[in-house]
């Protein structure tokens, strides 16, 4: 059965999504608690993502699904002695986020599995997707720089111009070669549509980006992010990104923004009937276009 979770984290402490040996990442504890809570069943479960994040990177709507045999998911779901008293959900999907949420610690951790559902035919985290948003937020020299915010804010030192920003973001919608925009990798395509990009000041001062694209290749979103602030501060001028990426070729021309600011908040799926239509064409599409099979479909940094 495959399972669908939705997924939240405070990325400081992590290195990034992706397992890595030696080192505390997103999947790597999950892919623990879920090897302990289906220890006793034989199953290691794998967990595939909409969009693998980078070291120091915040999601709050995060998804992916897992594949465990129907005996499995039995063997740890089945109903516990007042279970029913307490009026808990005896369905399989609500009873795993349970006793997932109880291997994690149901407090201060950070990561949380928000949500767990049987996966509807032909859903693929990954595939099925047709976008990502994020949001990016700055405190500049304008805004109020909340200390409680400090892990999912970046303080920048000078006043930008916000609207000048927008107008650079907005040029840079559409499909477009984003090469400039992405850190190379082999035979992997940078060819994107960024659906939306939007700059606006929040009431307490604080820029707001929100990026929607079908999907970012690696460091995109920070590279548009700072292509965006070079222009707020008038190192850029509004039409320079647009010129940039017209270059096709990665540039220097500004800094990629931290990481620590960037946050995954919704990943967007199609109906259900047309799930499974979508995974194929996503995957055959990534073919045509000579990307390697383990070419993530969604990078965020």
């Amino acid at each position: 059965m495959r399972i669908r979770l939705g997924i939240a984290y405070d990325g400081t402490d992590f290195r990034g999504w992706s397992t890595q040996p030696g080192l505390r990442t997103v999947q790597g504890v999950l892919e623990e608690a879920l090897g302990t809570l289906f220890r006793r069943e034989g199953v290691a479960p794998r967990l595939t993502v909409a969009g693998r994040t980078d070291a120091g990177v915040h999601a709050l709507g995060q998804v992916a699904h897992v594949d465990l045999p129907a005996s499995a998911l039995d063997g740890v779901t089945r109903p516990r002695r007042g279970d029913a008293l307490r009026g808990l959900d005896a369905e399989p999907a609500a009873a795993l986020l349970r006793r997932l949420t109880g291997i994690l610690g149901a407090s201060e951790n950070d990561v949380v599995v928000t949500r767990a559902t049987i996966a509807p035919r032909g859903f693929d985290a990954r595939f099925s997707a047709v976008w990502r948003r994020y949001e990016y937020r700055i405190a500049d020299a304008g805004a109020l720089r909340d200390p409680l915010a400090r892990h999912r804010t970046v303080w920048f030192p000078r006043e930008l111009d916000v609207a000048a920003m927008d107008a650079a973001a907005g040029s840079l919608t559409g499909l477009h070669d984003f090469a400039a925009y992405c850190k190379p990798r082999v035979e992997a395509t940078t060819i994107r549509t960024l659906q939306s990009y939007r700059w606006t000041r929040r009431s307490d001062g604080v820029l707001e980006a929100s990026i929607q694209a079908d999907a970012f290749c690696h460091s995109m979103v920070r590279a548009l992010v700072g292509a965006c602030v070079a222009v707020g501060e008038g190192r850029l001028d509004a039409g320079d990104p647009f010129a940039l990426l017209e270059a096709a070729e990665r540039t220097s021309a500004f800094k990629v923004m931290p990481a620590k600011g960037l946050v995954l908040t919704e990943v967007g799926y199609p109906p259900d009937g047309e799930l499974a239509a979508r995974a194929e064409q996503t995957r055959a599409r990534r073919e045509l276009l000579a990307a390697p099979v383990d070419d993530p479909s969604a990078w965020t940094t």
